[in-house]
């Protein structure tokens, strides 16, 4: 009986697992996109995404390359804050180390949330992209966190890239303000 009164106890004391994002967007899009993350399909990835959002770091991040028809990525902490050089954007991450993939049967279908990554499968680490459309040829290659379940018409708004490999060239719109949601 006290190891279940412990147990109780112990659940009711932890912190409860993040369930979304709210992301306001600020630029030529403006508006909030809701994401629904999901912690049972990629626990890790899930945790550090919902840290760096708890901690402000996503605040201020521009979509730096943004392919129509595609996805739009976002993410970078490091080179990505709109009030700084954005140049570097998209080859950084956060000071979190990188983490193991975590491939899953979901499809990327629009809307769908993934990690960005480098060649290697266990380099994700603060780097995110949303899908304007279906990208099959991304299936068990990236990992899946969530699914936007409010604000399409925003991602659908957000500044398309025009450089090489869908740069955002100029001012690109950013993430004014991400928070976790319960």
């Amino acid at each position: 009986m006290n190891k279940l009164l412990a147990t109780c106890a112990f659940l009711v004391a932890s912190p409860a697992l993040a369930t979304g994002l709210e992301v306001d967007v600020a630029g030529e899009a403006k508006g909030t996109i809701v994401i629904d993350l999901f912690e049972d399909v990629a626990p890790k990835h899930v945790e550090q995404i919902t840290a760096l959002a708890s901690e402000g770091a996503y605040d201020g991040v521009v979509f730096h390359r943004v392919i129509e028809g595609f996805m739009a990525q976002t993410g970078d902490v490091q080179f990505g804050k709109a009030d700084g050089d954005t140049s570097g954007a998209g080859r950084g991450g956060s000071d979190r180390p990188d983490l193991p993939a975590e491939f899953s049967d979901l499809n990327f279908d629009r809307g769908v949330v993934g990690m960005a990554r480098s060649q290697n499968p266990n380099s994700a680490n603060s780097q995110f992209f949303i899908m304007f459309e279906e990208g099959a040829f991304l299936n068990g290659q990236y990992t899946v966190v969530g699914k936007v379940t409010a604000g399409m018409d925003v991602v659908d708004q957000i500044k398309l890239g025009t450089g090489g490999n869908g740069t955002v060239v100029g001012t690109a719109d950013q993430m004014k303000a991400v928070r976790v949601t319960k």
